[in-house]
C-alpha cells in the first residue's frame, strides 16, 4: 500500500515511522527545511519530499498518482483541506484522512471537501467524557494495531511532575505524541510551548513505552 503523509510534525513523523514499520510504502511531505532535514535523518532514504503539500507538483513528486491513502496532518486546516480536495477530486485517491486543528472548522471536513475520515482531537475528548469513562488512570480510546500502539487519554494529577512544565521541557520518549489537551473546558492542540496544569486532560498517540511513561508522569 502506498501512503503519503502531508505534514512532518510530531504526528506526521510518528505516523510515518509507525506505518513504515508495518511494511507500507510511506512518503512524507514537509515544507520546513529544518523539519525536513530531521525527517531525512530519521526515515529511510527517499521517504521525504520537500515542498508544500498543497502544491500539485509536490504531490505528484511524492507519488500521488500511485497513492492508495493520503493523510493530511499539518497544523493548518486550510492546507489540510486543500490537500484533501486535490487528492480526492484531482487525483482520485481512494482514502483521504485529514486532521482537524480548530474544532470550529470541523464541519468542513466531510466528503464534499474530499475527506473520507476527519481526525478531530476535540471530538475524541468530548466523546470520551460523554461516555463517562474513568479518568483515574490512563485508558485506551483506540488500538492502532497488534504492536501495542494506541490512542490514550489521562488526567494530570496535582502532584504530577508535568504540572507547570511545557512539552519541550519534558524528556518525552519517541513513542509518545500529545495530540490534544483539555484545559479548563477549552480544547487545545498542544505544541512544544504548551504548559500543563493539574486537572488537564491529555490525548496522545502512544507505544507501550510511551503509555508507561505517561501513566507514571500523570500521577
Amino acid at each position: 500500500m502506498n501512503i503519503i503523509i502531508v505534514g512532518g510534525g510530531k504526528v506526521g513523523s510518528y505516523l510515518a515511522t509507525l506505518l513504515g514499520n508495518r511494511g507500507y510504502n510511506v512518503r512524507i511531505v514537509e515544507s520546513r527545511k529544518a523539519v525536513a532535514q530531521r525527517l531525512e535523518e530519521k526515515l529511510p532514504e527517499g521517504s521525504v519530499v520537500r515542498g508544500m503539500g498543497s502544491s500539485p507538483d509536490v504531490l505528484e513528486e511524492a507519488g500521488v498518482l500511485q497513492a492508495d491513502v493520503i493523510i493530511a496532518v499539518t497544523g493548518d486546516d486550510e492546507v489540510n483541506l486543500v490537500v484533501a480536495m486535490l487528492a480526492k477530486m484531482e487525483y482520485g485517491v481512494n482514502r483521504v484522512v485529514a486532521r482537524v486543528n480548530n474544532p470550529a472548522n470541523a464541519w468542513m471536513f466531510d466528503e464534499s471537501m474530499g475527506v473520507d475520515i476527519a481526525v478531530d482531537q476535540a471530538d475524541i475528548i468530548t466523546k470520551s467524557v460523554e461516555e463517562g469513562l474513568d479518568m483515574e488512570d490512563v485508558f485506551t480510546i483506540m488500538r492502532l494495531g497488534k504492536d501495542g500502539h494506541e490512542i490514550v487519554q489521562g488526567e494530570i494529577r496535582p502532584r504530577s511532575a508535568m504540572v507547570g512544565k511545557s512539552i519541550a521541557e519534558l524528556q518525552i520518549p519517541d513513542g509518545l505524541v500529545f495530540v490534544a489537551l483539555e484545559h479548563e473546558g477549552n480544547i487545545l492542540i498542544p505544541n512544544g510551548d504548551t504548559a500543563f496544569s493539574a486537572g488537564d486532560r491529555v490525548v496522545a498517540f502512544a507505544s507501550e513505552q510511551g503509555r508507561d511513561f505517561l501513566s507514571h508522569s500523570l500521577q
